[in-house]
């Protein structure tokens, strides 16, 4: 039996119709359909991914377990939609359970045609987690039930992913921003991780967005006075500490940080003055 010889830099539409068991029609379809990320050649030939080739795989087992193409191509489209930016239905795991789809991202498993949760036997017997707010959209945009996460949704992912994941926070912040310009949340969360990066530049102009969505925002703009600092620019950062206190007069870091820029700069009687507040709300050690 001879080999099949795999593409270093990408599969054909006949490739990946060979591999799948598909037609190239089929193929072509899936592909219009959003479901598959194939580039094009030189010469303007689809070429298609190992991921496109894991995503064909899986149609393929779906209609040889009798599930209509029809209801495959609206399911894979639905999820292909509610997926974040530059993530493939190759990290889904997508099977058939008699004549239901069902869906698991890893978190969760749910039936694609309903949305309805399942229990998935292959995880660990330990307490089943709760749906994060991206895999319960994921799971609605299957069902048909809605057309993909929200702002909201991509900003919540962000903070649950804070923790562990900061790069890919990063990259929800920046979702919900794709859907939201002026999410003040999101400018903020997405500002303090390049911060915490030793980015403080790239950091200020997400601070002067979320204030100019809320410009009672007292984070945004002590963070903004954390990163002009940050910069040198000590003016800037008074300004935008006292910006911080008027929205919100009881921030004793506010208080403590002017204190030492007025010190800095000699003016003695203003330093004072905001230690003394410092003194009267920061808890006692």
């Amino acid at each position: 039996m001879r080999g099949v010889s795999v593409p270093t830099k990408g599969y054909t539409s006949r490739d990946v119709a060979r591999f799948a068991g598909l037609t190239v029609a089929a193929v072509r379809t899936f592909a219009r359909d959003g479901v598959l990320s194939p580039s094009r050649s030189r010469s303007g030939e689809l070429s298609f991914s190992f991921q496109d080739l894991v995503v064909l795989r899986t149609a393929q087992r779906l209609a040889a377990a009798r599930i209509p193409t029809r209801r495959i191509r609206r399911t894979l489209r639905r999820l292909a939609i509610a997926l974040p930016q530059g993530r493939s239905l190759a990290e889904l795991r997508i099977t058939a359970d008699g004549t239901h789809i069902v869906v698991s991202d890893g978190e969760a498993t749910w039936r694609a045609d309903s949305g309805q949760t399942e229990l998935d036997f292959d995880r660990s017997p330990a307490a089943p987690e709760a749906a994060t707010p991206l895999t319960d959209r994921l799971a609605r945009a299957a069902a048909g039930d809605e057309a993909g996460p929200t702002a909201e949704d991509w900003y919540q992912r962000g903070i649950d992913l804070e923790s562990t994941a900061p790069t890919e926070a990063g990259a929800a912040y920046l979702r919900a921003l794709a859907l939201e310009a002026e999410h003040p949340g999101a400018h903020v969360n997405l500002g303090r991780l390049l911060q915490e990066q030793g980015r403080p530049g790239e950091a200020v102009p997400h601070y002067h967005r979320a204030l100019a969505a809320d410009p009672a925002h007292p984070t945004a703009a002590f963070n903004l006075a954390v990163a002009l600092e940050d910069l040198g620019d000590t003016v800037g950062a008074i300004e935008a500490y006292q910006r911080a206190l008027v929205a919100e007069p009881r921030l004793a870091d506010a208080h403590f940080n002017l204190a030492r820029l007025y010190e800095r700069a000699g003016k003695k009687a203003a330093a004072l003055r905001h230690l003394s507040m410092f003194r009267r709300l920061a808890p006692e050690p």
